[in-house]
């Protein structure tokens, strides 16, 4: 299962309070912690107004970078900032920060592919998160995400971009104003599956439990089912037990961890339990 670590983002409210304050000693508590949590990639997500959004993401980056050695997610919703973010980190950091990363997102809204494929084309440590939206929003319907999916993975091998270094986000909708919100993700990742065999795929977990009590009941479910149906990677809170557990538990259960070792060897770690 491969950790999108999702804590340095402004628009968690803790981290935002952080980022106002420039409390950097947070930001690297929390970055420390998510790479010890087993975190593959750090999420930076600066979560302000526009103006400042350049000059933050930049002091984000200072932190991490110094404080671990796990690769950056550069996440913004101007495909221009993440081109600008990748140029920095390229020029800052060294090893395996530079060398391996995950841009999120692209979608095929006009122009996001465009400006985000050509730069990372040839840096093939570097993988991207696809949404399956475009112009005319967001898609309930399966079928439809496919088409988008589709659409991405071809236009990504005109660059070079291999299908493996896409991680699809299918988008699932809230569950209090979708009860099928569930079905229609996991509907999306079999037929995108089949069409693309050697894609990822990947969600923002807590997504789903917008608007209702006690989320993390729903976002603990929401990944076990969401990991049978074929997700494997997840933008999520490795500082969450409850979390680790069910992912470490799942992967067990479905196979994926030869005699448990991967589920004890985390529990003698602390990580949960």
């Amino acid at each position: 299962m491969i950790i999108i670590g999702e804590k340095i983002n402004g628009f968690i409210p803790k981290t935002l309070e952080a980022i106002n304050a420039r409390n950097a000693e947070y930001i690297k508590e929390i970055a420390v912690g998510q790479s010890e949590g087993g975190a593959s990639y750090i999420d930076i997500c600066a979560g302000v107004a526009p103006e400042i959004e350049k000059e933050t993401m930049i002091w984000l980056i200072d932190i991490v970078l110094a404080a671990v050695d796990t690769p950056l997610c550069l996440d913004s919703s101007d495909p221009q900032m993440l081109v600008d973010m990748w140029n920095y980190v390229q020029e800052k950091a060294s090893g395996r920060q530079k060398d391996e990363g995950m841009i999120n997102s692209v979608s095929m809204e006009e122009g996001k592919c465009e400006v985000i494929f050509p730069v990372i084309a040839g840096a093939t440590g570097w993988n991207v998160v696809a949404l399956t939206c475009n112009n005319d929003g967001i898609p309930d319907d399966p079928p439809t995400k496919l088409v988008i999916a589709n659409e991405m993975v071809a236009l990504a091998a005109t660059f070079g971009i291999t299908a493996d270094r896409l991680f699809i986000d299918p988008l699932v909708t809230t569950l209090a104003t979708k009860g099928d919100s569930l079905s229609n993700f996991i509907t999306g990742i079999a037929l995108i599956k089949a069409d693309n065999p050697t894609v990822h795929f990947t969600s923002g977990l807590s997504n789903i439990s917008f608007g209702m009590p006690h989320r993390k009941v729903i976002n603990t479910q929401f990944l076990c089912l969401a990991m049978a149906g074929g997700m494997d990677s997840a933008i999520m809170d490795p500082l969450s037990k409850d979390m680790l557990a069910t992912m470490f538990a799942t992967d067990a259960l479905l196979g994926n961890d030869d005699y448990c070792m991967e589920y004890l060897s985390a529990y003698r770690e602390g990580l949960f339990g």
